[in-house]
C-alpha cells in the first residue's frame, strides 16, 4: 500500500473540528476552574474549622 492511499481519509472533516476543539477547550477550562474553585473552598473550611478547635 503505497503512502497516498494510506493517509488519503486523514484530511476529512478537519472543517467539523475547529468549533469542536475549541468546544472541548473551552469544556477543559471550565472544568478546571471548578476544579480550583472547589479546592479553595475546602481549604478556606479546613482552615475555619482548624481556627475554630
Amino acid at each position: 500500500m503505497s503512502r497516498n492511499t494510506a493517509m488519503a481519509g486523514r484530511g476529512q472533516g478537519t472543517a467539523q473540528r475547529g468549533p469542536a476543539s475549541i468546544a472541548c477547550l473551552a469544556f477543559v477550562a471550565v472544568l478546571s476552574v471548578a476544579f480550583w474553585a472547589g479546592a479553595a473552598w475546602i481549604v478556606q473550611r479546613l482552615l475555619s474549622v482548624m481556627a475554630l478547635g
